[in-house]
């Protein structure tokens, strides 16, 4: 799978992804390659190398898988994490989804501030109201004593 180039390090096999930046045996060019790109895996290939490490029966044959796949034992057991919780790659970057009931709870929150400001509100037109009866009642009482409200 991997070549050695002699020197004792290894390299990838040559058509493999991320192969372009690689420096060709003679080639002196003292160009950088691209930065190298995270790997992602897709939940299938996931649950398929986890099946096929299911069905090894010897630690060699899953060493095998490993090296075969350019992976590490880690990646087994936190796919395995994942799996229990019924949810490979569900975590995703960003922020975190927000809980249904405190959304809901924010909504009742605002609803209720709502009602209060109009209930104050309709409480001061009460008041009011009340104190323009008592004028008019008041200046009516004014006018019967003094008789101008006869014509």
């Amino acid at each position: 799978m991997f070549n050695n180039s002699g020197n004792g390090r290894r390299q990838a096999p040559v058509g493999a992804e991320g192969d372009e930046g690689r420096l060709a045996a003679g080639d002196q060019s003292t160009e950088l390659p691209p930065q190298a790109t995270r790997r992602r895996f897709t939940d299938r290939y996931k649950r398929q190398i986890l099946a096929q490490v299911d069905a090894c029966e010897s630690v060699s044959e899953v060493g095998a898988i490993l090296r075969r796949e350019g992976l590490y034992s880690a990646y087994l057991a936190k796919w395995r994490k994942q799996l229990a919780n019924d949810a490979p790659g569900a975590r995703r970057r960003g922020p975190k989804a927000a809980d249904p009931l405190i959304a809901e709870n924010e909504k009742l929150r605002k609803r209720a501030r709502k009602a209060e400001a109009e209930l104050a509100t309709a409480r001061q037109v009460i008041e009011v109201q009340g104190k323009v009866s008592a004028l008019l009642e008041q200046m009516l009482d004014q006018d019967a004593q003094t008789g101008k409200g006869e014509r």
